[in-house]
C-alpha cells in the first residue's frame, strides 16, 4: 500500500465542511438526467423480461442474457473509453456517448433476434460506461472539496429514479405498444439528454491533454482503491441477482398479477432513489459506517424475502427496502473511488462502474442458472444474500485500515 493514502481526500467522519452552506451546481443535475436514460436502460429489461422471451421465443433465462452483456459492456467499457477519451474534451466525450447510446436502441428496437440485440446492448454497454465514468469525475469536480459524495448521490439518485419513473413507465408502455417502443422512447430520451449536455455543461472543460495513460494506470496500485472496487461488485451483484429476476418470483411464488410488477417496481425504485440521496448526503461524514451497514441490511432483507415470498404485503416492503440498503452506499464507494485514485480519477471512477457491472455480470449470470435449478424463482434471492454478505469483507478491512491511519497520524512526531 501506498504511504499517501493516509490523508485520502473523502472523509473519514472528522470533518463536514463543506457538506452545507453551499449548493450544488446545476450541471450536477444536467448529468443527472443523462444517467436517469442510462440506468433505465439497463434495469428495463427486468420489468418486460417474460414478454421479450415470448416475443424473441427464448427462454426466460437467455432473454436475461440481455442484462447479462449490457453489464458485461459497462465493465470492459467504462475503463477503456476513460483511457481512449483521455485527451478528448469531457463535454465532447458526454455527447457522442449518448449519441451511440440512442443509435444501439434504434437497432434494439428494430431487431428481430436475440443474438442481434445481444451485440447492440453490448455496444450500448461501451458508451454507457464512458458517459457514467466522465459524469462523475465532471460532478465531483464541480461540487468541490467536501461534497464530492453529495455530488455524486445526486448522479446517482438520477439513475436511482430510472427505478421509480424509467422502469416502471417502460413496463407499463410495453403492455400497450409492445416492448419494443420502450427502447424507441430510451433512443429519443438520449437525443434529449445530449441537447442538455451541449447547451449546459461548460465548453471549456479540460481534456486531459497533459495526463499519460501510464500516469493514470499508476493509481491502480492503490490498494484501498481495490478493496473499494470489491465493495462495489459484491453489493451491487447481491442486488441484481435478485432484481434481475424479480418478475417470475412475484409471478409465481408471490401471485401478482403481470400488470401489478410495474407497481411493486417502483416500490424498489422510491427505495433506491431515496436511499442513495441520504447515503450522498451523510457519506462525506461517516462514509465506513454506512457501507458496513448498507450490506448487513441487505443480507437480511433477502433472507427475509425468501422466507416471506408467498405473502404479498411483506414482499412489497421488503423490495422497498432492498432498494434503499441495496443501492444506499454506492456514491460512497464511487466517492472514496475517486479519492484513492489520486491523480487519475477518471480511471477511478470508470473502475467503480465497472466494478459494479462486474457483480451484476456474474450475479445476473448465476441468477439466472439459479433460476433453472431446483430453487425456482427463490433460487436468484438466495445467491442474492449469499453475495451480498461478501461485501462485509471489504468494506470492514477498509474501515480498519482508516482507523490504523488515524491513529498514527495521532502519535507525536519522532524526535530521532
Amino acid at each position: 500500500m501506498n504511504v499517501d493514502e493516509r490523508r485520502p481526500s473523502v472523509p473519514t467522519g472528522t470533518s463536514r465542511r463543506g457538506t452545507t452552506g453551499r449548493p450544488i451546481p446545476l450541471v450536477v443535475y444536467i448529468l443527472a438526467v443523462g444517467t436517469f436514460t442510462m440506468l433505465t436502460t439497463e434495469f428495463i429489461v427486468a420489468g418486460i423480461l417474460t414478454q421479450l422471451a415470448a416475443d424473441l421465443e427464448a427462454s426466460v433465462s437467455q432473454a436475461g442474457l440481455l442484462i447479462t452483456v449490457f453489464a458485461a459492456g459497462m465493465v470492459i467499457g467504462a475503463p477503456l473509453m476513460a483511457l481512449l477519451t483521455l485527451r478528448l474534451p469531457q463535454r465532447l466525450t458526454l455527447i457522442l456517448a449518448l449519441a451511440v447510446f440512442a443509435a444501439g436502441h434504434v437497432v434494439v428496437a428494430l431487431g428481430t433476434s436475440l443474438q442481434l440485440l445481444l451485440v447492440a446492448r453490448f455496444a450500448t454497454a461501451l458508451a454507457t460506461g464512458a458517459f457514467w465514468a466522465i459524469a462523475g469525475v465532471v460532478a465531483a469536480k464541480s461540487a468541490g472539496p467536501g461534497m464530492a459524495s453529495r455530488a455524486l448521490g445526486i448522479i446517482n439518485a438520477g439513475g436511482m429514479l430510472a427505478t421509480v419513473l424509467g422502469v416502471p413507465l417502460g413496463a407499463f408502455a410495453s403492455q400497450y405498444f409492445g416492448w419494443r417502443g420502450s427502447f424507441w422512447g430510451l433512443a429519443g430520451l438520449a437525443v434529449i439528454s445530449a441537447f442538455l449536455i451541449a447547451r449546459h455543461v461548460p465548453g471549456n472543460l479540460a481534456s486531459h491533454s497533459a495526463v499519460s495513460i501510464r500516469k493514470e494506470i499508476s493509481a491502480l496500485r492503490s490498494a484501498r482503491l481495490w478493496l473499494v472496487l470489491a465493495a462495489c461488485a459484491t453489493t451491487t451483484g447481491g442486488v441484481l441477482a435478485a432484481y434481475s429476476y424479480i418478475s417470475p418470483l412475484l409471478i409465481d411464488g408471490t401471485g401478482f398479477g403481470a400488470p401489478a410488477i410495474p407497481l411493486v417496481l417502483i416500490g424498489f425504485g422510491v427505495g433506491s432513489l431515496i436511499g442513495s440521496l441520504v447515503g450522498g448526503r451523510l457519506g462525506d461524514a461517516h462514509p465506513h459506517l454506512l457501507t458496513l451497514i448498507a450490506p448487513a441490511a441487505s443480507t437480511v432483507i433477502l433472507l427475509a424475502m425468501c422466507l416471506l415470498s408467498d405473502l404479498q404485503l411483506p414482499m412489497i416492503i421488503l423490495i422497498a427496502l432492498l432498494g434503499f440498503f441495496g443501492l444506499g452506499a454506492n456514491p460512497i464507494l464511487a466517492s472514496m473511488a475517486i479519492a484513492y485514485g489520486k491523480n487519475a480519477p477518471t480511471l477511478a471512477s470508470s473502475l467503480t462502474v465497472a466494478g459494479f457491472n462486474a457483480g451484476t455480470v456474474v450475479a445476473s449470470w448465476a441468477g439466472g442458472k439459479a433460476l433453472e435449478s431446483s430453487l425456482g424463482s427463490i433460487g436468484p434471492v438466495l445467491l442474492g444474500a449469499s453475495v451480498a454478505i461478501l461485501t462485509l469483507i471489504p468494506v470492514i478491512a477498509l474501515s480498519v485500515i482508516a482507523k490504523r491511519g488515524a491513529r498514527q497520524d495521532l502519535l507525536p512526531a519522532s524526535g530521532s
